[in-house]
Parts: C-alpha cells; structure tokens; sequence
C-alpha cells in the first residue's frame, strides 16, 4: 500500500484547508485510516481517525469541533476537513493506513495501530 497526502500549504488563522490522502488500491484494504500530526520539534501525535466502515471517529480533543475525518472507499481516499486553524495547528501532517486488522468499527488511536504511511503533507497557519 503507497499512501499519498495532499492538501497542505500556508493559511492564517480562522482559515481553513482540506488534506487528501489517496492509497494505491482499494482503500478497503486499508481498514482504519488516521491523521497524525507533528509540530515542529514535538512528537508525533494523533489528530484523527476513522473506521474502515467510516461509522466510528475519533479527534484529539483539541481539535473536536474544528477538524472532520472522512472516507471515500470507493475513491480509496481519506479527507481530513480542517477549519477554525491556529497557528498551534503548524505541523507536517501524516496519513495512516492499517493493513491488518478488517475489524469493522476499528478506531486505531495511537501509531502501533497503522503499518503504512504517507509522505507527509506540511501545515503553516499564520497569526
């Protein structure tokens, strides 16, 4: 699985960008899909993720409200919508895929739980 992340770019604060991250086959295949991020000179950290039926979420609170994660299985793409941004939002933004567990409403929160990842796709919110 190649996973490609795109959407990133410079923004000021109140605006919003959308991040796309399309996999190389059948995003099906990929199960749960997430967004990480991070800052500069900070870990990486989750932001949000998604069951492979797309029924079930999951946000790090301090983007709930703000931010939605989305799936298209038959475009084999995941959307990460994110509006209200703050410059605390400035990270390069990675996407996941987990190739190995097809539970159904899976929501993998930490890092352990995705095997494959994007390139990653920067985030610059100016004040």
């Amino acid at each position: 699985v190649q996973l490609q992340a795109s959407g990133g770019g410079l923004v000021e604060a109140g605006g919003s960008l959308t991040l796309s991250c399309t996999a190389s086959r059948r995003t099906g295949s990929t199960y749960g899909m997430g967004w990480f991020r991070q800052p500069p000179g900070k870990e990486r950290d989750i932001v949000a993720a998604i069951s492979w039926s797309g029924g079930h979420t999951y946000y790090t609170n301090s983007v709930k409200g703000r931010f939605t994660i989305s799936r298209d299985n038959a475009k084999n793409t995941v959307y990460l919508q994110m509006n209200a941004l703050q410059p605390e939002d400035t990270a390069v933004y990675y996407c996941a895929a987990d190739s190995r567990d097809s539970t159904w409403h899976r929501v993998g929160r930490t890092a352990y739980d995705y095997d494959y990842w994007g390139q990653g796709t920067e985030v610059t919110v100016s004040s």
